[in-house]
């Protein structure tokens, strides 16, 4: 099928997951939106988050998406379940394959998960990663100043490490810990300074991977995948400025051949 694969997030985050949709899946055309103007949701009540991710789905299904990517922990966490029931396409997010991506790499059962106060207080990596291995053990923080910072264009340099070392100190005093969820599709562009960090004993992941290999699954199940155009087209949007959307968009892709990009402002008030 040639529609495309949509794919929301709150901001920049989910770019790292459709950089990685593209390199496993180049056959797929893609959508991506990203809330920038309303970033982060994190700190947003459960109904906000809920309403925000329903304004970006009602935007994509406009464009006749065939598949809907949640590229954001904290809209997975509170929106999944009511948007796999309500739509007629399969709908994926980004926290179990994380969850699988973390027990395959730990080997001593001893997971830390970051991400924003939202999917923290969702509680949803935690029951992830029980429902696979019960006896795992977990530790959480959130990360509140890191959206911000990757939104604001700050991905590395001196300012990123001290925000980094400063937050992360909770999680690391926890000496057991060795591997480490990024659980927020923002974090992965912080991932060289998180590990730095963290130090080489801990493994850091990132879900974008294993979310891509579950969009090629489910789009095999469902034989809706794409034959035909090995170079299709990609339209991304983003709700607020465009300026720094792009120049992040540049970072992420500079090195890749991934067909025709167009980059466009998104209004979602009258969606």
């Amino acid at each position: 099928m040639e529609q495309p694969i949509g794919v929301i997030d709150s901001g920049v985050g989910g770019l790292t997951v459709v950089h990685e949709l593209m390199r496993q899946l180049p056959k797929e055309p893609l959508i991506y939106l990203g809330d920038t103007e309303r970033c982060p949701y994190g700190p947003r009540t459960k109904e906000e988050v809920k309403q925000f991710t329903w304004e970006m789905v009602r935007f994509l299904l406009k464009k006749n998406i065939k598949m809907l990517v949640i590229a954001c922990n904290t809209a997975t966490a509170f929106t999944i379940e009511e948007l796999q029931e309500k739509l007629d396409i399969p709908v994926i997010g980004v926290i179990k394959p994380g969850a699988r991506a973390a027990i395959k790499s730990t080997k001593n059962n001893y997971i830390g998960v970051i991400g924003t106060e939202g999917t923290v207080r969702s509680g949803a990596y935690s029951y992830a990663l029980r429902q696979i291995k019960s006896d795992i053990e977990v530790i959480s923080l959130a990360c509140p100043a890191f959206v911000p910072m990757v939104e604001k264009g700050v991905l590395d340099g001196p300012e990123a490490k001290q925000v980094v070392e400063t937050t992360l100190v909770p999680i690391l005093e926890h000496g057991q810990m060795d591997t480490l969820i990024l659980g927020c599709t923002h974090y992965p562009l912080l991932k060289d300074t998180i590990q730095e960090v963290a130090g080489e004993k801990i493994t850091v992941i990132s879900s974008s991977e294993e979310t891509a290999r579950e969009t090629s699954t489910t789009l095999d199940i469902h034989q809706i995948a794409n034959g035909d155009d090995p170079m299709p087209p990609h339209e991304f949007y983003a709700t607020g400025d465009l300026n720094i959307f792009i120049e992040i968009t540049q970072k992420i892709f500079k090195d890749s051949n991934f067909g025709v990009l167009t980059i466009k402002h998104a209004d979602l008030r009258h969606v």
